[in-house]
């Protein structure tokens, strides 16, 4: 699935060559409300595993959208999800989501842009919608529950992405 995007009127001008380079700055510095908004922004329209985890644990009103494949998803997938690929999206989730319900999307991890595919799909339908970062492979490496279409799949935790026997990091 292939979606055009418009930037809005209030997207930055592109950026210069002088504004990538490594060690290079911009030639204006962010101000403290421009890196304000930044973060704030990120937070608004990006969790992790650790947030998603704790609220579903906790109740929260949200559902957890695998967009990936169907071999993908038979590969292994979060316990609870549901699976909605990202090209039937239009197509399935005003009957299966309420607009209403708030939706965290995820792919298979940071070296995949498909859950930021899904994000615009659900949100040009008009639902509240998050990204979780760094996707299944995370979710996974930090010991929380996955299954495969032949049932649950025991994986222990990475103790490069979260502390052992810890349940946050605590950031």
């Amino acid at each position: 699935m292939t979606t055009t995007v418009t930037p809005p009127a209030s997207a930055p001008a592109a950026l210069t060559p002088a504004d990538t380079t490594a060690g290079t700055p911009a030639a204006t510095p962010p101000t403290a409300a421009d890196r304000i908004a930044h973060f704030a922004g990120k937070l608004a329209f990006e969790t992790d595993p650790s947030d998603v985890h704790a609220d579903l644990e906790s109740g929260a009103r949200c559902v957890l959208v695998d967009s990936r494949g169907d071999q993908a998803w038979n590969q292994g997938h979060i316990v609870g999800a549901m699976h909605l690929p990202t090209a039937q999206i239009v197509e399935r989730a005003a009957s299966e989501i309420p607009i209403d319900m708030p939706v965290v999307v995820y792919c298979w991890g940071p070296g995949c842009n498909g859950s930021t595919r899904a994000a615009l799909a659900f949100s040009l339908l008009g639902y509240q919608v998050k990204e979780m970062i760094g996707g299944y492979e995370y979710w996974a490496r930090e010991g929380y529950p996955i299954e495969s279409a032949t049932g649950r799949i025991d994986h222990p935790l990475d103790p490069l992405t979260a502390p052992r026997g810890a349940i946050t990091c605590d950031c």
